[in-house]
């Protein structure tokens, strides 16, 4: 069936995108970062390659240690998933302000 989810694989990314997402929310980056993610969609054809170009300026936001980062950032679902959490949690952190 397509559309669900397959394995561990995904459970281990979605676990590293909630980690990212919320180190920037903590941060107070959320929206920043996902203007910046989506400014960068016409670069992510070039896939990890263009990342290491963003890398200095991702590594300034998300200075926590974040193991995988660079795995979230490496494919485009991964950026995706991570935009799609940012947005969630910037939702949800104002209707409890």
């Amino acid at each position: 069936m397509s559309g669900t989810r397959a394995g561990p694989g995904d459970e281990v990314q979605d676990e590293l995108v909630d980690a990212v997402a919320r180190e920037v929310q903590l941060r107070g980056m959320a929206t920043p970062m996902v203007l910046f993610l989506e400014a960068s969609r016409p670069y992510r054809p070039l896939g990890g390659q263009a990342m290491l170009f963003f890398d200095p300026l991702l590594r300034g936001i998300l200075t926590g240690g974040i193991v995988g980062v660079d795995r979230v950032l490496a494919d485009e679902s991964g950026i995706e998933r991570l935009i799609d959490r940012l947005e969630e949690l910037d939702e949800a952190s104002r209707w409890d302000a």
